[in-house]
């Protein structure tokens, strides 16, 4: 603010990943996931909000398809989605006649390092990814579908066909959703099923 003058867009994009089941997890590492996660997020649009307000800015997160679906071996991950997208809905609400735009981008898998140095059983980093990074979507492309988001002033945006159709089949099939992904994490490498 004391270079430019102005806060217009604040991105959330932080954030870290859990592979591990509950019972094989120390207190510790779900802390630090909702502390980066959820309490990152907080505190950053907190801070700016006030900046915000006077250009009629945007608060954005990079969430996951996991604020609107739940993973096995991932609740630390899914509680702190599940809780940011509770946050920036409400904050859009409460800001309904303000002009600040509230937008959360769900991508589907994408090519990163968060899993690389996602949280393991007994709080250790997991080193490699467990999955294709190469059938993932790009960085790049989720990017330019936030920034279209943003120009059109979406609330929510799910990025990818096969999040789409996670986030359609959670909520209209929930029991057939558990099983599928329960299947489609137990095919992971080092699948804790």
């Amino acid at each position: 603010v004391e270079q430019f003058g102005k806060i217009d867009i604040l991105i959330n994009n932080a954030g870290i990943s859990q592979r591990a089941l509950l019972a094989d997890l120390p207190l510790d590492s779900l802390r630090e996931v909702m502390g980066v996660n959820y309490w990152g997020t907080v505190y950053c649009t907190k801070f700016a909000l006030e900046h915000l307000l006077k250009t009629k800015g945007s608060v954005i997160a990079v969430s996951s398809i996991s604020g609107f679906s739940p993973l096995p071996a991932r609740t630390a991950y899914c509680s702190s989605k599940y809780a940011v997208h509770g946050f920036l809905e409400s904050l859009r609400i409460e800001n309904m006649k303000t002009g600040l735009h509230v937008m959360i981008a769900a991508p589907e898998y994408t090519s990163t390092e968060i899993r690389k140095h996602a949280i393991v059983a007994g709080g250790k980093k997991q080193g490699e990814s467990p999955r294709d990074e190469k059938t993932m979507l790009t960085p790049e492309f989720v990017a330019e579908r936030i920034a279209r988001g943003v120009r059109k002033r979406r609330r929510s945006l799910v990025i990818g066909k096969m999040g789409t159709l996670t986030v359609i089949v959670t909520r209209l099939f929930p029991r057939l959703s558990d099983k599928l992904i329960y299947n489609y994490i137990k095919k992971e490498s080092n699948s804790p099923f």
